[in-house]
């Protein structure tokens, strides 16, 4: 990213700026002003999340604020209540307090002197979801909203959960989030009363592991926060952004199809990061992309945002699997609309031995049945790539002895698919609670088999996530397996593959029992997006190279380290993946402070025990200054019999430094909550 120490606006940083709220709590901003704002007022961008505005984030927030501030807007960074120096507890993600609150907030920055009384909202992750959830309320204020790596359906689309199946990242998501509540305000913000406001958090914020365990069905808990149940609430313009290495591509395209107000969508070929920033690359002149879009919305400018197509995306091409790719090799292609007329539905049926084209397919109904070991996951990395090292999926031949695998003969020519492929499964089983996995693979001639995309389907939710129904064993049902969108080319020489499996752990949580699930070929079938290719308009999609403006100087004092390990003891027939994400100790310079973050986790299973799986997470934060340290330890751990989620975590909080180090708070939870066809 090109580094730009001269911007067209000199900029003003406020490190603490307080907003009142109507209860008397009290929201901590920082504010990054153009030169003049007082004078000439500006619109105002907010990003509003909970990870800590004055460390965890400030290097990122330096580099994209200041730049957006230096060109003539003012930015507003703020920690929702009880995150970061903000007053308050934080009890859960999306409540309605939280989005009242950001109403209150928008009110204020819209009534400021140097605000001209137009706001848009920025965010990845939590700050895209809560973007388009304020959207949705539509204070007047609002202009305009970029959402990046964000959810319209916290039930069907989101960490928690995917096709009625649990994820492994539930757990892990909320161990993250255990630990940020751990955590205290800064004394050099809040003064004497950090300690009284750190308890408050350390005995109020709760276990959300539980509550989120509690709904295993999309109920109204779920609905709530899920724009997508009322469209038409959104009357402001949507940039909707992600990449197809993050764990939230899908929701771009249902925003672009569900939407009625302008709006535009961006898929990179990135993790979950913003895309000036952007892992796998090439990463793009995002923040010159936003500028468009707020002079357009917020400030009147024609910039021709608009004239662009309403999609662009990366049409990626094969690589060879690893856990890690710096670059992605590809091309930028265009939709004008989407759903896009420009593609076709493409046909290829399940048979045995392989996948035939649907107009050449004359095959007899054939039974295939599969039993997965609990070994199928363990190269599938995370549903969602943070860090986008080493968490990929690997090789899919690991992964492919444990599924009935399905190829094409190598393909003559090259297809290339944008959208969302979909498997029709004509199936029965032999357990009331069951789920499938579905991945399609790009395989080269040498046997490498890269995993395109994958989709997963608890067929208890075969109809419904709201009523689902237990399975009837020995039954055949035709069920649909949606995977998630992606751009891809296949080219010629290589096969494509389809995998099915009845485990995926620990991608998801596994099913109460060992299932057998059997696939009746000649009667299930494959749809692909195939689009066709349009160099010449494609050619047309362009993006400057990064820019933003300088970082928050910092200093390494202890190094990290990030380490996905598989280890199996044949002795006990046990494997665990070890996670290690560790980043070490870092020296903010321009406050003064030394932040230490560490996360472990540790997934496991023995043999063919279904009642084995096990997730394991340790989070270690810490924070020292002068003579102010301090330090938190998060521990959670789940397991599962056949009926119930059985849930255990503990919380440690401690002060001061090495042998004067005390534990100032201590608490343990326990819950047996039982399982709802999952």
């Amino acid at each position: 990213m090109k580094r730009i120490d001269t911007l067209p606006n000199p900029v003003r940083e406020i490190e603490l700026v307080w907003i009142p709220l109507s209860d008397g709590t009290q929201l901590a901003a920082r504010l990054w002003l153009p030169e003049g704002a007082e004078a000439e007022p500006v619109p105002a961008i907010l990003e509003y999340i909970p990870y800590r505005r004055r460390d965890n984030t400030r290097a990122r927030d330096d580099v994209m604020h200041s730049y957006v501030a230096g060109h003539g807007y003012a930015c507003v960074r703020v920690d929702l209540r009880g995150s970061g120096d903000s007053e308050g507890v934080l009890l859960d993600e999306y409540l309605q307090q939280e989005l009242d609150d950001g109403v209150e907030v928008i009110r204020w920055i819209a009534s400021q002197e140097w605000c001209s009384g137009s706001v848009g909202m920025i965010g990845i992750s939590w700050g895209g979801f809560n973007g388009l959830q304020i959207a949705a309320l539509r204070p007047p204020e609002l202009k305009a909203v970029v959402t990046v790596a964000s959810t319209d359906d916290r039930y069907g689309d989101d960490v928690h959960h995917m096709g009625g199946c649990l994820l492994g990242d539930n757990l892990s998501w909320a161990s993250t989030m255990f630990a940020f509540n751990s955590l205290p305000p800064d004394p050099q913000m809040v003064g004497e009363r950090w300690r009284e406001m750190w308890f408050e958090r350390l005995e109020g914020s709760g276990l959300w592991l539980e509550k989120w365990l509690r709904h295993q069905r999309r109920d109204a808990y779920w609905r709530h926060g899920s724009v997508c149940e009322d469209w038409d609430a959104i009357q402001c313009p949507v940039m909707a952004v992600s990449g197809w290495a993050d764990g939230y591509t899908n929701s771009v395209f249902r925003l672009l199809a569900g939407l009625k107000v302008p709006r535009l969508g961006l898929v990179g070929p990135w993790s979950h990061k913003y895309p000036h920033q952007g892992v796998p690359g090439p990463a793009i002149g995002f923040l010159q992309e936003c500028l468009r879009w707020w002079d357009k919305w917020l400030k009147g400018k024609e910039t021709g945002i608009m004239d662009e197509p309403m999609l662009r995306a990366w049409m990626q091409e094969y690589m060879p699997p690893t856990t890690f790719y710096q670059e992605r090799p590809g091309r930028w292609v265009g939709e004008t609309s989407w759903p896009s007329s420009e593609i076709r539905s493409r046909r290829v049926v399940l048979a045995w031995p392989g996948l035939l084209e649907a107009e050449d397919a004359e095959v007899d109904e054939v039974p295939m049945s599969i039993q997965s070991p609990l070994s199928v996951g363990r190269f599938a990395g995370k549903w969602c790539s943070y860090a986008a090292t080493p968490d990929l999926p690997h090789d899919q031949r690991e992964e492919d002895g444990g599924a009935l695998v399905f190829d094409t003969a190598r393909l003559e020519t090259p297809l290339e698919i944008l959208g969302a492929p979909r498997l029709v499964l004509d199936l029965s089983v032999d357990q009331p609670v069951a789920m499938v996995a579905v991945r399609l693979s790009d395989v080269a001639p040498d046997d490498k088999a890269t995993r395109v995309t994958y989709g997963l389907l608890n067929l208890t939710h075969r109809d419904s996530s709201e009523h689902p129904e237990r399975l009837e064993p020995g039954r055949r049902y035709r069920v649909e397996v949606t995977l998630n969108h992606i751009g891809h080319v296949f080219p010629a020489g290589n096969r494509l593959r389809v995998s099915i499996s009845t485990s995926y752990w620990p991608l998801a949580w596994p099913a109460p029992q060992p299932t057998r699930v059997t696939i009746h070929t000649g009667a299930s079938e494959l749809v692909l997006p195939e689009r066709p290719r349009r160099d010449e308009s494609d050619r047309e999609i362009t993006f400057a190279q990064p820019e933003g403006a300088p970082p928050t100087p910092t200093r390494r004092v202890e190094a990290g380290q990030h380490k996905w390990r598989v280890v199996r003891d044949l002795e006990t027939d046990e494997s665990t993946l070890e996670v290690i994400n560790d980043d070490g100790t870092v020296y903010l310079e321009p406050v003064d402070l030394e932040m230490q973050r560490k996360a472990l986790e540790w997934y496991s299973y023995r043999g063919y025990d279904y009642q084995s799986p096990r997730g394991e997470t340790l989070w270690e934060r810490g924070y020292r200054r002068g003579g102010w340290a301090v330090r938190t330890v998060t521990r959670t751990v789940l397991t599962a019999t056949s009926t119930h989620f059985l849930l255990h975590a503990e919380l440690d909080a401690y002060e001061g430094e090495h042998e004067e180090e005390k534990r100032v708070f201590s608490e343990n939870w326990d819950y047996e909550i039982p399982r709802d066809l999952n």
